[in-house]
């Protein structure tokens, strides 16, 4: 498992291989990793609603950002290999976040659970994800 793999360890190497992303790691252990998106400039849809491909793109990084203790490693090549997402209700805010869980690793894969809510209003989930990623060989 996790060799005290540290946010900010995840942020400045995403900052190297992917600073496109967007997404940044605020909280990990060895079964859950915690970020957020700051929405702030992001393109809305009409009536500001943050849009489902936002949504997506930050339960993925998430569950990649999980990947790393799961392997006790940074690895750029951690793949999905599938994602499904529920939206549950319009996502409005300044700032959203994703909490992704382990559920299940074996040698290749892992699969994870992701929920994502606005600002600080986690209760009040917007959307829920159950993605699988493959694993580098070690």
């Amino acid at each position: 498992m996790s060799e005290n793999i540290e946010a900010q360890t995840i942020n400045d190497f995403v900052a190297g291989c992917f600073p496109e992303l967007g997404s940044r790691c605020i909280d990990i252990g060895d079964d859950f990793a915690l970020a957020e998106y700051d929405m702030t400039g992001v393109a809305r849809r009409p009536g500001g609603y943050i849009s489902g491909p936002d949504q997506f793109r930050l339960a993925d990084a998430t569950l990649w950002f999980l990947t790393y203790p799961a392997i006790g490693r940074m690895e750029e090549m951690s793949v999905t290999s599938e994602l499904s997402i529920r939206y549950l209700r319009p996502a409005v805010g300044e700032r959203l976040f994703a909490r992704a869980q382990l559920e299940s690793r074996s040698r290749r894969s892992f699969v994870g659970t992701v929920e994502l809510w606005c600002d600080e209003q986690q209760r009040k989930k917007v959307s829920v994800g159950q993605g699988t990623y493959a694993l580098p060989l070690d």
